[in-house]
């Protein structure tokens, strides 16, 4: 039996409502049905992250989960994140610190980079680097992805840390 099963998500903030096959994966509908082409299939195993979003709030492969079981969910994907500048001081820190190459693994390295300083407190390279071991990436040798974060997690630590303005009364 392989009826349309229609189903009813929040992309990106926008409520969507699509007919999709039993089997199609998240990231499939994400792609083809609504052409969010920033969620890249790599594997289709779960092993290289190019896939990541965010569903409900929990950072997960898309390529693992059919898209009937995003059914009433929240989904954010790379481009949520960019379009509501979730990301601008990360997406700075990799174009300063040289982290991005051919730019496929790039958008679920974002994704992993939000999810560590969505953490409270500077992670320390050894914290992000087990994080980013769901992201494969041939290009860089994670040195350069592993100082983009850091410069990300201490520059939001001094930010924090900024005494707020006196306002006059």
């Amino acid at each position: 039996m392989n009826e349309a099963v229609n189903i009813r998500v929040t992309v990106n903030g926008e409520v969507r409502s699509h007919s999709v096959a039993p089997r199609e994966t998240l990231a499939d509908f994400l792609r083809n049905a609504l052409e969010l082409t920033g969620t890249h299939t790599g594997c289709e195993m779960g092993a290289c992250g190019a896939c990541l979003v965010l569903l409900d709030g929990q950072i997960v492969h898309s390529c693992l989960i059919f898209a009937v079981q995003a059914d009433g969910a929240v989904v954010e994907t790379i481009e949520g994140l960019a379009q509501r500048k979730a990301i601008a001081e990360l997406q700075e820190a990799f174009h300063q610190r040289n982290a991005l190459q051919c730019g496929f693994c790039t958008p679920g390295v974002l994704m992993t980079a939000y999810g560590v300083l969505a953490r409270p407190g500077v992670p320390s390279r050894n914290e992000i680097r087990d994080a980013l071991s769901g992201n494969y990436c041939r290009c860089t040798g994670y040195e350069a992805i592993v100082d983009a974060i850091e410069t990300a997690a201490r520059r939001r630590a001094e930010a924090a840390a900024e005494p707020e303005p006196e306002t006059a009364p």
